[in-house]
């Protein structure tokens, strides 16, 4: 009875646990602070999900640096989440100082928050690419489709759409 009792204990932090943990949307920035992306009640949140190592992730910063242009100084928030491992011997593996020089060398213009292998971002917002933008609405819920398929085609310009779902939220 006592094995019993001991394996619903367990059993019930195990999942109280496991429910916390999916509802955080909290990621660390790569300036040492915290950034919890469904708590920026009142503003809409672009989140670009992608990595340093991706190829298309010049691309990618190049829409976001445009998005970020275009809603300064309105109640919207911009975000580049790098998926980059954090374990040394990954081969997706970036430091908090490598992240800063992609930023460098790109250009990048909004802050870095980081989610190691997507653990949070890709599995809360059921993100099935990368590089892929997903926008939250003011209450913080996912508002469409994420907006992936970046290529290098310059007809095919992401930021329009996303711009287009963000207006209506403004």
């Amino acid at each position: 009875m006592k094995t019993i009792k001991v394996f619903i204990a367990l059993f019930s932090l195990t999942f109280v646990l496991s429910v916390a943990s999916f509802g955080q949307t909290s990621l660390s920035s790569i300036d040492g602070g915290s950034v919890d992306l469904q708590a920026q009640t009142g503003k809409v949140v672009i989140m670009a999900i992608g990595a340093s190592w991706l190829p298309l992730s010049d691309k990618q910063v190049e829409y976001t640096n445009k998005l970020a242009k275009k809603y300064a100084g309105k109640n919207v928030v911009i975000y580049f989440v790098a998926i980059d491992s954090v374990n040394a011997k990954s081969k997706n593996y970036a430091t908090n100082e490598g992240l800063r020089g992609f930023a460098t060398q790109n250009k990048l213009t909004v802050p870095i928050l980081r989610d190691p292998e997507g653990a949070v971002t890709l599995k809360r917002f059921k993100v099935d690419q990368i590089p892929s933008f997903v926008i939250l609405d003011k209450s913080g819920n996912v508002v469409s489709e994420q907006f992936g398929g970046i290529t290098t085609d310059t007809k095919f310009d992401v930021s329009v759409p996303i711009a287009k779902v963000v207006d209506k939220l403004l």
